[in-house]
């Protein structure tokens, strides 16, 4: 028999805020965290200048704990920790008792540290590498460095899938704790801001170069959308078995009701509507509810070309136009490895709000996206059951969540 799993608490790092409070607050001025950024001028060949980098200095974490973090893990540990303060579990025993584990992932680690690695093979010096370079460039920096932070002896799950990397993380754990392999798990994801990143989308010619009007860029749906923008963050979920969490009697926000996840098999960068619908389909058979159940859609609205016209068919397959979308990029960018946790947890947070953001900067809908239920304008205040946020990645990845609200 599988075990039910709730959110017991989440935090994150962003451009909008850390805590709930001062996220929602930035979601209601329905304006976006975009910036110009001057110090990519010198960058021949870069199209865009645009980026979405976080405020971000770290608490005063003890210096032993955290020489093998970079920037990348220094946030996720920053995020990881408010969320374990908000369920209450900062100083709990349970922790390094076995039955916790870690479900975290990004793109890759920490960029400075990835090119000191590098070095020697064109200095021809090692002077560049320390004991901490490659624990703190490796892939699996942050699983790993919030493994070791609070002495975790459960499971260990690293999901380096790119803009899934943190929807597939919280997907995993839930899997983990339904099946009773674990009764805690930290999932979540993380970014840290390079203008290499942006450099990938840039020569694919699906960043966006309005480089003079960062305020309406990115435009998710829009018919004058010119592409994404890259963002930076974190995001940290900790799921829990029902039955433990009411013991403890620990607050909880909602309830993971089901995951889909699937790979297109066919293109390594192009979408493919067909698989996106059927990540929903499994999301829906996972949770054991029908497509008019769910009450909002967070979608992973990139604002590119192809993305948005094949997620939002995909969308409009199962949906119909009966369910309201909107995506939190047009606020903050792609943030690539922490997108997903940082969209579930503002899910979570608009469904018990009982309102959800809408979609800046969409002001003519393009003909060639699904017509959906797109939130516009002040917003929308509705009381839903079941919310639904997806994210899909480069080498055809599709993820789909579902959560229920808890009462």
């Amino acid at each position: 028999m599988s075990r039910r799993v709730v959110v017991t608490g989440g935090s994150c790092v962003s451009a909008l805020g850390n805590e709930w409070p001062e996220v929602f607050a930035s979601l209601k001025q329905k304006k976006n965290k975009i910036k110009y950024m001057p110090e990519w001028e010198k960058f021949q060949g870069l199209n865009t200048r645009l980026a979405c980098p976080v405020d971000f200095t770290p608490p005063d974490f003890p210096r032993k704990k955290i020489r093998g973090m970079g920037r990348i893990a220094l946030m996720a540990i920053t995020s990881a920790d408010n969320a374990l303060k908000c369920a209450g579990l900062s100083e709990s025993p349970e922790l390094t008792a076995g039955r916790c584990g870690i479900a975290y992932g990004s793109s890759a680690g920490s960029i400075d540290s990835l090119l000191d690695f590098y070095s020697m093979l064109i200095t021809n010096t090692t002077n560049k590498i320390s004991a901490t370079t490659y624990i703190k460039m490796m892939p699996q920096t942050c699983a790993a460095n919030i493994s070791v932070f609070y002495g975790l002896t459960g499971r260990l799950i690293t999901t380096n899938t790119a803009c899934t990397s943190g929807s597939m993380s919280i997907g995993y754990a839930f899997e983990n704790i339904r099946n009773g392999q674990q009764d805690i798990m930290l999932a979540g994801g993380a970014e840290e801001l390079s203008p290499a990143d942006s450099g990938v989308f840039d020569v694919l010619f699906s960043t966006s170069t309005m480089n003079d009007t960062p305020e309406l860029t990115p435009r998710a749906y829009d018919k004058n959308r010119d592409g994404l923008v890259i963002g930076e963050g974190a995001g940290t979920l900790i799921l829990e078995e029902y039955e433990h969490a009411m013991a403890r009697g620990a607050r909880i926000y909602a309830e993971v009701a089901g995951y889909g996840t699937n790979t297109d098999g066919t293109h390594i960068t192009q979408p493919n509507k067909n698989t996106m619908r059927k990540a929903m389909e499994l999301a829906l058979e996972s949770a054991g509810i029908t497509p008019d159940q769910i009450g909002y859609v967070n979608t992973h609205g990139t604002a590119t070309m192809a993305g948005d016209i094949a997620e939002s068919h995909a969308t409009y397959e199962v949906f119909g136009n009966k369910v309201p979308v909107s995506t939190i990029k047009n606020y903050i960018g792609h943030t690539l490895g922490a997108c997903g946790a940082i969209e579930a947890w503002s899910s979570i947070n608009m469904m018990n709000e009982g309102w959800f953001a809408p979609n800046i900067n969409l002001t003519e809908l393009d003909p060639n996206c699904a017509p959906l239920d797109y939130i516009m304008g002040d917003g929308r205040e509705a009381k839903v059951d079941y919310v639904m946020s997806n994210n899909f990645a480069f080498g055809g990845i599709n993820t789909s969540l579902i959560f229920k609200r808890f009462s």
